[in-house]
């Protein structure tokens, strides 16, 4: 009896097993027929999907939150850095107030109206550069009846490129620094040597229209990528107006005196507006 209904137990898993396997078989070939799953899988897929979105809700209602508090954070920190600078701004204006009120003052004790730096600006855009005289000369469409006067200095892209040689009424001609013209009325310049003195010279050009800082002393003292401005002697130009930088230092063609090669800081190839500059004096 004993061993009967253990090989009654035995029959009864290998019925199940086999069972197991029939319906699986046939779920997979059901499957495969049918262009749609059968009736419990769908409600099985669907019970999982129903319960990863309860699932995924909360955690993105959390994640969205940790972003939108790092957003808040980096706009506050934006937000600090522009009231910090916008309180640079300030300081600097009012610093820069402060100097002008001193510098009236100064001005009113020594009896002056004026000094080298003084100038006013007038904007104009180039209307005519004749091709033969592309380095040379370039017209713009301000002249005298704008305050225009003969060697005016001129700038464009940051730095002058010129000075005016002829005005008319409603024009003007404007006498770049790269013209080979000997005659031509050239820029007294300076530059801070490593030593912090000055160094006097003019604007020349030199071989292949090459700018080139001339009949300076203590030359070898300018380093390389040293400001070049003007000076303000000769009485036509103010002081300071940015020329170039010291792209090398050689020697002239004799090899008496050194020869300081300028990288322009203007516009020379292709300016389209120009800002003549109005030099006051007293």
């Amino acid at each position: 009896m004993k061993k009967f209904l253990q090989n009654k137990k035995l029959l009864s898993v290998c019925i199940v097993v086999i069972a197991l396997f029939a319906v699986i078989g046939g779920s997979v070939s059901l499957r495969n027929k049918r262009n749609t799953p059968l009736v419990i899988q769908s409600l099985g897929n669907d019970i999982v999907a129903v319960g990863a979105r309860v699932v995924d809700f909360p955690i993105g209602i959390i994640s969205g939150g940790f972003n939108n508090v790092n957003d808040l954070l980096n706009t506050q920190n934006e937000n600090n850095y522009l009231k910090s600078r916008v309180s640079e701004l300030e300081q600097t204006k009012a610093r820069n107030s402060s100097l002008e009120a001193e510098n009236k003052q100064l001005k009113s004790a020594l009896k002056l109206k004026k000094t080298l730096t003084d100038f006013d600006q007038v904007n104009a855009s180039v209307i005519s550069r004749s091709p033969d005289s592309w380095t040379d000369i370039l017209v713009i469409n301000k002249g005298t009846t704008s305050g225009l006067r003969k060697n005016m200095a001129v700038m464009s892209g940051g730095g002058v490129i010129g000075r005016i040689v002829e005005a008319d009424a409603a024009s003007a001609k404007v006498e770049l620094i790269t013209t080979t013209d000997k005659s031509a009325n050239r820029f007294a310049v300076e530059a801070e040597a490593t030593n912090g003195k000055k160094v006097h010279g003019i604007i020349t050009v030199i071989g292949d229209k090459t700018l080139a800082f001339t009949q300076a002393v203590d030359s070898k003292k300018l380093k390389q990528g040293t400001r070049i401005y003007t000076s303000g002697m000769g009485g036509n130009s103010p002081k300071g107006l940015l020329i170039g930088k010291v792209a090398a230092t050689t020697h002239d063609s004799f090899g008496l005196s050194d020869l300081i090669k300028v990288d322009p800081a203007g516009e020379l190839n292709d300016p389209t507006t120009v800002t003549v500059i109005k030099r006051t004096v007293d």
